[in-house]
């Protein structure tokens, strides 16, 4: 074997893994939420600059993407010969080293042709060179998407703790009467609700271009009217009502965790330890009770700031007690659907006297061990299934077809 089919060889190998990797990332990053988000939203500014190019960027890459695979297909071709000429040799090279594929080709209008000059002047590259053109377009989609995505992750949750706040606020000012402190309150939140709006409106449609220190500047203005408007009094009631909303979410906490734990039990050594959720971290709880304290004590003015961290601290811990327990959960119920489906495609071999097929037999029972041992691999199990269900399909249509 020469030393410039031996590269070729080596080179064609990097390729189908390249092309292989290139299909899951691309696939991952269609179905990415936030990717599907800017391609619904309407953008303005920034992002809507930044998008069309990222637009641009994912369809150079799904092009190069099939292009690449024309050429591992052609090159495949060349190379499964039993016997390679000359002819294909240098064509097999060609294909995987040499400036194969066509990017475009542009007609050349007359008057700016020689005589001996083509009507089509076309622009090509060698596999290596558009993978890594493709390497430079991911980097420039996948930019955008994540940048837009940790501008909304940042800025949504902010501006809608700020909201909650206003409302909060102005709840409490309309019931603090007429007057001067009220009416002050009442422009201020007014003020504050106009920032807030324009940021939102901002957030949603560019969030590359949002500035999120309006937020900073909206809470100092609901920050000012609560302090016109709140006298020890309604500070006292407000906070016990946020106190008693603290121990409901405190009960939830309980109730959460026992969930979670459960299900991490359910699971445990049935699948790989990697898969498995354990929830980790401090107990918000004991920060509660420490709150309540306070409480007793009449402390009203040290309680806010920390039942605000608390709340933010407990909702979080819930959101994880309560994904975790879902996703151990999903474990289980991925592989009871796997082995119905399992089931169900072994009935209806048997149903069509496949019973004992040869080729089917063994298939039938990879999937099966894949489902019955501990600890469990989904995605091998999942694997074996389909290929058993693929392979049945054939063999059907196979006999249907004679």
């Amino acid at each position: 074997m020469t030393a410039t089919l031996l590269a070729a060889d080596t080179e064609l190998a990097r390729l189908e893994k390249a092309v292989a990797a290139v299909s899951a990332n691309l696939v991952e990053l269609d179905q990415n939420p936030d990717r599907q988000e800017l391609g619904q939203a309407r953008l303005s500014g920034r992002t809507a600059a930044a998008w069309a190019e990222a637009s641009e960027a994912l369809t150079r890459l799904w092009q190069g993407h099939r292009l690449l695979g024309d050429v591992i297909a052609r090159a495949r071709a060349l190379r499964g010969q039993r016997r390679m000429s000359d002819t294909d040799r240098a064509a097999y090279t060609h294909e995987v080293l040499g400036p194969s594929i066509t990017l475009s080709t542009a007609t050349v209008p007359l008057a700016q042709r020689g005589l001996l000059g083509s009507g089509q002047v076309s622009t090509t590259c060698t596999p290596a060179e558009l993978l890594a053109a493709m390497e430079a377009s991911f980097n420039t989609a996948v930019a955008v998407v994540t940048g837009a995505a940790e501008a909304w992750r940042r800025g949504m949750p902010a501006a809608a703790e700020v909201a909650d706040s206003l409302l909060r606020v102005r709840d409490l000012t309309r019931h603090a009467g007429a007057g001067g402190l009220a009416a002050e309150a009442d422009r201020l939140l007014g003020e504050a609700d106009r920032l807030l709006g324009d940021l939102t409106g901002t957030l949603a449609a560019d969030p590359l271009g949002a500035d999120l220190s309006g937020l900073d500047r909206a809470r100092a203005l609901i920050a000012r009217a609560d302090a016109e408007r709140t006298s020890a009094a309604e500070l006292q009631a407000s906070l016990a009502s946020r106190l008693r909303a603290a121990r409901t979410v405190a009960a939830e906490l309980d109730t959460a965790q026992r969930a979670a734990d459960a299900s991490r039990d359910a699971v445990a050594g049935r699948f790989p330890d990697h898969q498995i959720i354990t929830v980790r971290g401090s107990d918000p709880r004991p920060e509660l009770a420490a709150i309540d304290a306070l409480a007793a004590a009449g402390h009203w003015a040290l309680i806010s700031p920390r039942l605000s961290a608390w709340n933010r601290q407990a909702r979080e811990r819930l959101a994880t007690l309560r994904a975790a327990q879902s996703r151990n959960a999903g474990l289980l119920a991925e592989r009871n659907e796997l082995r119905g489906r399992l089931d169900a495609f072994r009935a209806k071999a048997l149903s069509r006297g496949l019973g004992e097929d040869p080729r089917l037999g063994p298939l039938a029972e990879t999937a099966r061990d894949a489902l019955f041992q501990a600890p469990c691999d989904l995605a091998a199990a999942r694997a074996a299934v389909d290929a058993y269900q693929d392979a049945l399909s054939a063999t059907i249509a196979a006999r249907e077809a004679r």
